[in-house]
């Protein structure tokens, strides 16, 4: 918040000027330097102020001048010359605010005043700055004589060493060091800020000698090299000094976050002040949802020496039970589309899903089918894609994790850690970095497992884990009472039984309507169209929507992995319209929807690279198109005129296209043979009689002789 009087700090400039708001007028700001001696308004936007504040450039610091003053410890001078100056204030400074201001009227102003006060012009700019500096108020005008400091307060310090006395070296000679004034102290933020606090992690010492280099030095140059000289000990604070001053200004989160990162301090420094345990009230309160790459390498089911590389792994856990709810092994992700496996498999049937493995089990072995209240999952699946059909349709609520704080899902990060360990001792292809050494074999060549194997030995893993005992669980004093092991089935069972009930069963179709991705769908004649491909559907016939269609886009979910169907949701997501390939989208039928995509920018591709020859084409045309015109317009320019009128000219029109049609027909006629003949024929000459051409159009079409002569003079003008 801009308030009249209010203080900020640059921090981006090296010495960090302190300013004061003094006015604010519209949109505009009045501040003064309160460190200066002398200090004149400058003129400011108010938008540039607030968006230094915002970008951190500009921050608010406390009054430095705010202090309280006892009226009895004033002596009568400080008294008297505060009124003075006080009584100039009120004199001339609400009456001309506005030229003192404003730049360009001030110095006259100025001038004026000093005129009319019998003042000096550098004593009225004195007491003008005097007040705005120090915050415009009548002790503001106090001459600085107050030195002494009292309990709680920092002293005013002369030229007389504070502190504890002074020790000797083995030399004699004093190391003292110097008082730690306001500006001493400013020399330590200053490079604790610049040379300490960053990723290049120099030691304090280091840290100290940069200051004495930066503030307690001299510059010289030798042999063309900038070298520096500190000076005496007597004129330079000492270490020790620098270090108690550290210490006071030490921020240990500040300091590790700026030194090594956030993630560094998230994982090994943050406090460990409560569990995940604590945060729930049952099983259901909180999923965790999180994904690994295993370290195995899996083979090909069409042809197991074809190595496909390290599956995913999914994994969602109920933190109150340790329970695992669902899992996905498959080579989608980490993405959404792997996280949306994981949740399908998350309300499913296990025993059935056991049995699609070959592994028969009991409902009791992994009882779980069930939606939570709330999922904690990582921002790279979740974040900005389809959980919001989670939240506003099924009420789970999803909280993300923040950014590099994979500690949060620790419990399902612990079970990944087991899932590996296993994998490393026991499977064919899974990593061995210790043990390879150079000349080794590739442990990846030894890879045997498909991923539907892999996916049977993970769902032992499972079965193993629900049913084994966990340590370091804060095990309830009435789970005691009953005799319940910290054992996932136990807890699960216990928690459903004594604890509140937060889990919800949901049909398994619907909770894929609601993961599946979103997307915009148009209506028109030619049907539902969606990238680039046209749907229909039985309530789009019953309801004509294709007739007469008004412009319209309709939210439609799909299956990017089958884009045979997309589906129209409704009823809040508790139901769906499905839509089908028309004929003519045949042509992409069972491809991925990136195939599509491929296929539509490659197409697009194509065109844009054929277009220059295109244009270059039409340019052709139309050259080509105007040569012609040009010619013919030569030729009639030749033909003699006999003075038609134009009427006699438009009325001929039908005659003479008789006899084009008529001499064209000759032309065009097929003959047989001729060209097989022609060589061996003489030609025949012809004598035209010589005839009045202006009586052409009474001689019948039909006359030989004369339609001879037309085509020669149509010859003529093609220059044949």
């Amino acid at each position: 918040m801009i308030s009249i009087n209010s203080v900020f700090k640059y921090v981006d400039g090296e010495n960090g000027e302190r300013i004061r708001i003094i006015n604010i007028i519209e949109f505009y700001v009045y501040i003064v330097n309160i460190d200066s001696v002398t200090s004149m308004p400058r003129k400011e936007l108010l938008k540039t102020i607030e968006e230094e504040i915002e970008g951190e450039k500009l921050i608010a610091i406390k009054d430095p001048f705010s202090r309280i003053i006892n009226e009895k410890e004033l002596s009568e001078l400080q008294i008297n010359k505060r009124n003075a100056d006080w009584q100039f204030i009120e004199t001339f400074w609400e009456a001309n605010k506005y030229e003192l201001l404003e730049k360009n009227h001030r110095e006259n102003k100025l001038k004026e005043i000093a005129n009319r006060s019998g003042l000096s012009l550098t004593k009225v700019k004195k007491v003008f700055s005097r007040y705005w500096q120090r915050g415009m108020n009548k002790n503001a005008l106090l001459p600085d004589y107050i030195n002494s400091g009292g309990k709680g307060k920092e002293k005013k310090l002369s030229d007389l060493k504070v502190g504890r006395p002074a020790r000797v070296d083995y030399l004699g000679d004093s190391i003292e060091g110097i008082n730690v004034t306001d500006d001493v102290k400013k020399h330590f933020q200053f490079v604790i800020n610049k040379y300490y606090r960053n990723n290049k992690k120099i030691s304090l010492k280091e840290t100290y000698t940069l200051m004495l280099r930066d503030f307690y030095s001299d510059i010289y140059r030798e042999n063309n090299e900038i070298k520096h000289m500190v000076w005496d000990n007597e004129r330079i604070p000492k270490y020790n000094q620098f270090y108690y001053w550290f210490k006071k200004f030490e921020d240990v989160k500040k300091d590790i976050v700026l030194r090594d990162s956030d993630k560094e301090f998230n994982l090994k420094h943050r406090p460990l002040l409560s569990n995940s345990t604590i945060e729930t009230d049952g099983p259901g309160t909180r999923f965790q949802i999180d994904a690994t790459i295993a370290d195995v390498y899996l083979v090909s089911s069409l042809n197991t020496r074809r190595i496909i590389g390290r599956p995913i792994v999914y994994a969602i856990i109920d933190v109150y039970s340790r329970l695992i709810t669902g899992i996905y092994v498959g080579l989608e992700g980490p993405s959404w589309l792997g996280a949306m496996m994981a949740l399908d498999n998350m309300i499913a049937d296990k025993v059935e899903f056991c049995k699609d493995y070959g592994i028969e089990i009991t409902e009791d072995q992994w009882p779980s089918k069930h939606l939570p209240e709330i999922i904690i999952a990582d921002r790279g699946e979740f974040e900005g894609y389809s959980p919001e059909n989670l939240i506003n349709n099924l009420n789970v609520k999803i909280e993300n994790t923040s950014p590099y704080r994979g500690d949060l899902k620790g419990i399902v990060e612990r079970n990944f850690r087991t899932l590996n360990t296993k994998l490393k001792h026991k499977t064919p292809g899974a990593i061995q970095k210790e043990f390879r050494k150079r000349g080794d074999k590739d442990y990846r060549l030894d890879s045997t497992l498909t991923i539907e194997e892999f996916t049977r030995v993970y769902i032992n893993i499972v079965l193993h884990h629900n049913s084994h005992l966990i340590e370091k669980y804060p095990v309830e004093k009435e789970m005691l009472e009953g005799q319940i092991l910290p054992i996932p089935i136990q807890l699960w069972n216990w928690g459903i039984e004594n604890k509140k009930g937060r889990l919800k069963i949901v049909d398994r179709d619907v909770l894929r309507i609601n993961i599946l991705p979103k997307g915009k769908a148009s209506v028109s004649r030619a049907g539902i169209k969606f990238k680039g491909l046209s749907y229909n559907s039985d309530k789009a016939i019953s309801q004509q929507w294709f007739i007469k269609p008004k412009a319209r886009s309709i939210e439609i979910v799909y299956d990017p992995r089958n884009v045979n169907n997309i589906y129209i949701p409704h009823d809040n997501g508790l139901g769906y319209e499905e839509c089908y390939l028309l004929e003519a989208s045949n042509q992409y039928k069972d491809c991925l929807l990136e195939e599509i995509i491929f296929n539509q920018e490659l197409s697009t591709e194509l065109k844009e690279k054929h277009l220059r020859e295109q244009n270059q084409s039409n340019i052709n045309l139309e050259n080509e198109i105007e040569k012609i015109v040009k010619e013919a317009e030569i030729a009639k320019s030749k033909e003699l005129d006999f003075g038609e009128s134009k009427n006699r000219q438009l009325k001929g029109i039908r005659n003479n296209r008789i006899v084009e049609k008529a001499m064209n027909r000759e032309i065009e006629a097929f003959q047989i043979g001729e060209e097989k003949n022609s060589a061996n024929k003489v030609a025949e000459v012809i004598e035209l009689p010589i005839r009045n051409v202006e009586s052409a159009e009474k001689i019948a079409p039909g006359d030989n002789r004369i339609m001879e002569l037309l085509k020669k003079k149509r010859d003529e003008r093609r220059g044949k």
